[in-house]
């Protein structure tokens, strides 16, 4: 039995969801990207649909830069703007590949983009034109905006830390302490580490500062793991979201589990003031016979309290 604090929002998305995101400052307004190619802003107080508008193939991410501007990008290579009062959309730039991930950074006023392409592009949302290109080595997977800092997930299972101030070098090179493939990477709101999940089943809580006393504070733990019939099947995770006040955090995972979902938790974002969770469930393909036919794609809009938010210990 689902809570009544959760609901179901209304027009959900065609296909999978890659990405849900509130608005700076608001408990109201939420963002989604899908594989259907569209980007929808969804009032998820009134529980309706305000707004669409489409790229020509599937989206991958998306984020708010202030309360009515969003910048979108996925399969089709393109990044566009989109302007919720007057509605227009723009076609901002592109990346050679496709774009997996897209973030604002208030604190230098810049988006930034990664790609398939091995590449970061900086773009000046004033102009907008690209500010700057720069080459991570590797397919950009995730990466997480950490105040200047830039947090960046690459294939190989590389961690790229960047200052956005000063892109002439990076600051720091990592590999990831997971055996698998980097998932997801998401910042403390504190600024002074991140969290990393991967395929398989793991979380790493990693720190910025380099300073050993600093680093004997990391430690990773298993996740997303279901014991049937003996054997334990292992989940990738594929969503993490901090809480924005008491520096804790929510993960999903293809084994539908944060509360028990129906398919996969794809994406998670809490509101501003951490009242409200997004939860995006769609079927991601990890299965090589999928079901048919295949679960739906829905978006759960949960109110989450302290009690269940709070960390359960004093570290």
């Amino acid at each position: 039995m689902k809570s009544q604090t959760e609901y179901k929002l209304k027009s959900a998305p065609e296909d999978a969801v890659s990405a849900v995101k509130f608005g700076p400052n608001t408990n109201q307004f939420l963002l989604v990207s899908s594989w259907d190619g569209c980007v929808r802003l969804y009032d998820v107080t009134a529980n309706n649909l305000r707004h669409k508008y489409a790229h020509d193939a599937a989206v991958l991410d998306c984020c708010f830069t202030d309360a009515v501007h969003s910048y979108s990008g996925g399969l089709d290579n393109t990044l566009k703007s989109f302007d919720f009062n007057t509605t227009k959309e723009h076609t901002v730039g592109s990346h050679n590949n496709a774009i997996k991930c897209v973030e604002y950074c208030s604190d230098v006023n810049a988006i930034i983009t990664g790609s398939w392409d091995h590449h970061l592009k900086l773009w000046d949302p004033r102009t907008p034109i690209c500010s700057g290109n720069y080459n991570q080595g590797e397919k950009v997977y995730t990466m997480g905006v950490c105040g200047e800092k830039l947090v960046v997930g690459t294939a190989g299972r590389k961690i790229l830390v960047w200052d956005i101030r000063n892109m002439s070098y990076t600051l720091q090179k990592r590999e990831s302490n997971l055996k698998y493939q980097t998932r997801a990477i998401r910042c403390f709101p504190n600024k002074q580490g991140y969290v990393l999940s991967s395929i398989e089943g793991r979380v790493a809580v990693e720190y910025l500062d380099t300073n050993p006393e600093i680093q004997k504070k990391k430690y990773a733990f298993k996740c997303h793991r279901i014991k049937e019939d003996g054997l334990e099947k292992i989940y990738p995770v594929n969503a993490i979201s901090f809480h924005p006040i008491h520096n804790t955090f929510a993960t999903g995972g293809s084994d539908g589990y944060f509360h028990q979902y129906h398919t996969s938790v794809t994406s998670l974002s809490f509101s501003h003031n951490g009242s409200v969770l997004a939860i995006a469930c769609s079927y991601f393909l990890e299965e090589d016979n999928p079901p048919n036919p295949l679960p739906e794609d829905v978006i759960y809009i949960r109110t989450v309290t302290d009690q269940e938010t709070k960390p359960k210990y004093s570290s």
